[in-house]
C-alpha cells in the first residue's frame, strides 16, 4: 500500500472574491480520494479535518500516521470516522473486527493504536471514506448501521430536493468530541441536496459526492451568501467549506453524498439559513 498525504490551508473569505476557478478547485476541491490500496490523507487548517479514504484490493490498507502529525500513531490525539460507500468490509481496530455494508459507519475513538481497512471481495472492494478530528477524550468505538441512525426527511418534489438525512454520527446516535457525520439520499426526480442554504459560524465541514454515473457532475455552491462561487465535482470527489461558506449542490443525475463536520457545539441545528432570493 502507499500513502498520499496533502495540507489545505486556511483562506479569507476577502481573498476567495478574486479566485478564479483553478484556483478555487486547487484549494477546496479533493479530487484525489478512493485510490486502490492507498491510504489517502487531506489534511484541511479548518478545525484540523483530516479528509481521507482507503480501499483495500491486493490486501489491507493500514490506518498510518505521517511525520506532519508529529504522533506516535494516527489516533494519539485524534478521533475518527468511517462510512463504507463501496463493497463490504471490514474495519480491524485494536484486533476486534467490525464488519462494515454499503453505507454502515463506525466511529473509532481516540486511543486506538492499529487500524486495519480489508474488502471482502477484490472485485468488488469497501470503499472506506474516512474524516478524522482532533479528540480530548476517549469514548468507546461503535459501529452504526442505517437501522440505528436518526433520519429526518425534507424537502419535497416541487422544489426538487426531497431527501432523507441520515444522521450517523450526531449527539443522541455515538458520543464524539467534535466529530458528526452522516449521509443525505435524493429522491428520485430530486436534485438540489441542501436548500435553504446555511452557514454555521461554529463549525466547518465537508461534502463528499458518490454515486454519480458515468459523465455525470454536481455542481458545488460556496462562498459568502453575497459573493457565491461554484465548483463542478465529479464522482468520488469532496469539497471542503469553511466556516463562513454556504454549502450546497445540486446534480444533472441521481447522486448521494457525505457530510461531516467539526467544530465549537454538538448541535445539528446551529445554523444561519439563507433563502434562494437572498443568494447572489
Amino acid at each position: 500500500m502507499s500513502i498520499v498525504f496533502t495540507n489545505r490551508y486556511a483562506t479569507h473569505p476577502d481573498d476567495v472574491k478574486h479566485y478564479d476557478t483553478d484556483k478555487l478547485r486547487q484549494h477546496f476541491l479533493l479530487d484525489n480520494l478512493m485510490q486502490p490500496d492507498t491510504l489517502v490523507l487531506n489534511y484541511t487548517h479548518y478545525e484540523r479535518l483530516i479528509v481521507g479514504s482507503a480501499v483495500p484490493v491486493k490486501g489491507p490498507v493500514l490506518l498510518q500516521t505521517v511525520d506532519a502529525l508529529k504522533a506516535e500513531y494516527f489516533l494519539e490525539r485524534r478521533e475518527l470516522g468511517v462510512i463504507n460507500t463501496g463493497g463490504a468490509g471490514v474495519v480491524e481496530v485494536d484486533g476486534t473486527a467490525y464488519p462494515l455494508n454499503f453505507r454502515e459507519a463506525l466511529y473509532v475513538g481516540k486511543g486506538a493504536r492499529e487500524v486495519r481497512f480489508v474488502s471482502n471481495d477484490a472485485a468488488a472492494p469497501a470503499k472506506f471514506y474516512l474524516n478524522s478530528t482532533p479528540a480530548h477524550h476517549q469514548y468507546p468505538n461503535r459501529h452504526i448501521t442505517m437501522a440505528d441512525c436518526n433520519v429526518l426527511h425534507m424537502g419535497a418534489l416541487e422544489t426538487s430536493n426531497k431527501r432523507d438525512i441520515y444522521q450517523l454520527m450526531i449527539k443522541g446516535v455515538v458520543d464524539t468530541c467534535q466529530l458528526q457525520m452522516g449521509l443525505t439520499v435524493l429522491h428520485p426526480g430530486s436534485v438540489w441536496n441542501t436548500m435553504p442554504a446555511h452557514q454555521h459560524d461554529r463549525r466547518m465541514e465537508a461534502y463528499f459526492y458518490f454515486g454519480l454515473s458515468e459523465g455525470q457532475q454536481v455542481c458545488h455552491f460556496m462562498g459568502e451568501p453575497q459573493q457565491t462561487r461554484h465548483i463542478f465535482t465529479g464522482n468520488d470527489q469532496a469539497v471542503v467549506s469553511p466556516p463562513w461558506s454556504i454549502h450546497s449542490g445540486c446534480g444533472t443525475g441521481s447522486y448521494t453524498f457525505i457530510w461531516g463536520m467539526a467544530g465549537e457545539n454538538h448541535d445539528y441545528n446551529d445554523m444561519d439559513k439563507f433563502p434562494a432570493s437572498a443568494l447572489r
